[in-house]
């Protein structure tokens, strides 16, 4: 029996070497292809069973109607969000897996990383001494110990985040529509409004999944309600945060720092090398132009650990899709 076929799209590096490793024991045909599929390139799916593509994925209408005629009969998405895929024109038609979760260890871990960074000032600090500057001005931060930190969506993530804010002495305000609550009695954390958790929390930092109701959920009326000099953290979704009213917020020094991992309109930067090129994203040129502002290319997840799992969970997606065995990832409309 002939190997599946598998068009592997936006290829880096990191992903092939971690795939051919993974795939070791699975014996599948991968062929790789740099570019993202979009309507441009899908012809390269001819002949090919399935196509795993990633976050920047164009997977439209007219796409999965190529790839139909195509004989893909798998989009096999390697990483948690599939918005970029149209289910109602999958349904009946292809069907779809994804990779839930990586590893919420190494976002937990971002996370963390870049609300220290943003607080003590260490990417700053680096600058100056690699030239000689060993002045401390303009570096002083604040003890996160004694201070409240807002959480926004507490799934496997954000409790990972807050076991660690616990362990060193934050007090931790938390927003989810369906709250554990014996997880909060066991780490003394507050279940609570989203204004009670605005207006009490130094640091905000988002978790929750990217819905009709959370899109935007950072806007110009939720800034307005939240502490003065507020540190806001996003490893979530970019578009739970409106970009444009986070920057007012930042010119008004309202809001006091921002470490975003993610953003609305990432898909034509993140994961690229645009260094070459002049930057014709305004509003990105606007953030990354604030010394109060770190942003990340969407890589919180990027470990090794989380690298390997997402190839193992893609291609054993795919042995239980070759098998007829039930398909715990799937994604339907």
């Amino acid at each position: 029996m002939m190997p599946l076929k598998i068009a592997f799209f936006d290829t880096k590096p990191y992903d092939e070497a971690s795939f051919n490793e993974v795939n070791k024991r699975f014996g599948y045909d991968i062929k790789y292809f740099k570019e993202h599929l979009n309507i441009n390139n899908v012809a390269l799916t001819k002949g090919v069973d399935v196509a795993c593509i990633f976050v920047n994925a164009i997977a439209d209408a007219a796409v999965i109607d190529e790839l139909v005629k195509n004989g893909v009969k798998l989009i096999a998405l390697r990483c948690a969000g599939y918005n970029n895929v149209d289910l109602n024109a999958a349904k009946n038609n292809i069907k779809i897996v994804r990779v839930p979760a990586y590893s919420p260890y190494a976002v937990a871990e971002h996370t963390l990383a870049l609300m220290l960074t943003l607080n003590r000032k260490t990417h700053k600090a680096y600058n100056r001494t690699r030239e000689g500057n060993f002045a401390l001005n303009g570096l002083m931060g604040f003890d996160m110990h004694g201070k409240t930190a807002g959480i926004i969506g507490t799934g496997k993530i954000a409790k990972i985040l807050i076991q660690i804010l616990r362990s060193m002495g934050l007090k931790v305000l938390a927003y989810d529509v369906f709250p554990d609550m014996a997880f909060a009695e066991k780490y003394q954390l507050e279940y609570t409004s989203l204004d009670t958790l605005y207006r009490n929390s130094d640091i905000i930092s988002l978790h929750c999944p990217l819905t009709k109701e959370t899109e935007y959920i950072i806007n110009k009326e939720s800034i307005a309600a939240m502490k003065e000099g507020v540190m806001i953290v996003n490893t979530g979704r970019g578009k739970l945060i409106n970009t444009h009213d986070l920057i007012e917020g930042l010119k008004s020094k309202k809001i006091g720092a921002a470490g975003l991992d993610v953003y609305e309109e990432e898909s034509a930067y993140f994961f690229e090398d645009r260094s070459n090129r002049v930057m014709d994203d305004d509003v990105l040129a606007r953030l990354l132009s604030f010394n109060n502002v770190i942003v990340t290319s969407h890589q919180a997840f990027f470990t090794k650990e989380a690298m390997f799992n997402i190839a193992e969970t893609t291609l054993q997606n795919i042995k239980d899709f070759e098998t007829g065995k039930p398909l715990v990832n799937e994604v339907t409309a």
